[in-house]
């Protein structure tokens, strides 16, 4: 079979990273006789230095006209004045908002070998095996009035925190249809006691809850799930939440599997977006930012970005037998002891998809 897949390394290490993926996808392709079709763009930092904008009109339209995306990281201090009329990251909402994808999932994992890395205490770890539905398209970030003004000689600044409804259904129907597949627990996360729009959310996943009494649901404040995701994390399995949730406890969920650099992210639209029963449009991304720090010292963890391009072959190939390949050669190379920086080792991030490489089976 035959995919086109855009390419956007974007800033600091994401080139690094998207090209070790890319080695990793080339040998699936070989060993199970796909093809890959893969066109690169600028979007980030490096599109604003050579376009004067984060995101041009003709490289979203190359995005949207694939079957799915590939992207590294964007941002860095050379583009990180706050009073720049584009910087990297409006880029990137802007490309989640012309895919359609609305919701990102980050599977958390703690790898057996990995536990003594992590700042808790290994028997916090055990059993750990998560996976954050975080509702990507609206919520905060895209919430309008949006900007800063005076009021009252007084400098102001306005964001606006907005759901409808729709927007909560598609994301808790896809959070219970998920959980089905897995341990059966749907752990919906919000600040019902202050926000109305969290009082909206819970309402909707109450009545979505019904509908589905095969899946246990919980609600849990954000405070509390952001106290339980690192007292008892094993409890959790589905966990489904709106935008800036999300966003931080996922980021906070991290440090469960010893590095950033370990999780991968997959931002999915509408089921059938694609040609086939399930397949979805999907961009695809580790969790990591730039780290500007490390950039082109060849240092940097390229698992997260070759685990998010398992998870699209997965969900915008429909590729299981493939994605396995990939996760499971993970697996491997971790037990026999493979180490980036991060995780306290002294591989290069090409020897690192060396070893990835030689374990696909």
């Amino acid at each position: 079979m035959n995919f086109k897949i855009i390419l956007l390394p974007g800033d600091g290490i994401g080139p690094e990273v998207v090209g070790e993926a890319v080695r990793v996808l080339e040998k699936i392709a070989s060993k199970f006789n796909h093809s890959f079709d893969f066109q690169e763009r600028l979007m980030g930092g490096c599109s604003i230095d050579k376009y004067g904008s984060s995101l041009t009109d003709e490289t979203l339209a190359d995005c949207q006209a694939s079957d799915s995306v590939l992207l590294g990281a964007v941002g860095g201090p050379k583009w990180d004045d706050p009073k720049a009329k584009d910087r990297p990251e409006r880029g990137l909402l802007a490309l989640r908002k012309g895919l359609g994808v609305f919701a990102n999932l980050r599977p958390v994992k703690v790898h057996p070998a990995l536990i003594e890395g992590s700042p808790l205490k290994p028997e916090k770890l055990k059993g750990v095996d998560i996976l954050v539905i975080r509702e990507l398209t609206g919520g905060l970030y895209f919430g309008f009035p949006k900007g800063r003004d005076v009021k009252d000689g007084r400098e102001r600044a306005v964001d606006t925190l907005e759901y409808y409804d729709y927007e909560i259904r598609r994301i808790m129907k896809l959070a219970f249809e998920l959980a089905k597949g897995r341990r059966k627990k749907v752990t919906s996360v919000d600040k019902a006691n202050v926000l109305e729009s969290s009082r909206l959310w819970r309402q909707i996943a109450t009545q979505l809850g019904k509908g589905n009494p095969d899946v246990e649901l919980e609600h849990v404040l954000v405070d509390t799930a952001a106290m339980k995701l690192i007292t008892g994390p094993a409890w959790m399995d589905v966990v489904v939440t709106e935008n800036m949730f999300g966003d931080i406890l996922t980021d906070e969920a991290s440090v469960l599997a010893g590095s950033m650099g370990m999780l991968p992210s997959a931002s999915l639209g509408v089921a059938g977006s694609r040609s086939g029963s399930e397949a979805r449009m999907g961009l695809y991304e580790p969790i990591h930012g730039s780290a500007p720090d490390i950039a082109g010292k060849g240092i940097a963890n390229p698992v997260g970005t070759i685990l998010s391009a398992a998870m699209m072959l997965r969900h915008s190939f429909e590729l299981e037998v493939e994605a396995t390949a990939i996760e499971a050669a993970v697996d491997r190379s971790i037990s026999d002891g493979a180490r980036t920086a991060d995780l306290g080792g002294k591989l290069t991030t090409r020897q690192m998809a060396e070893e990835l490489i030689k374990n696909i089976q």
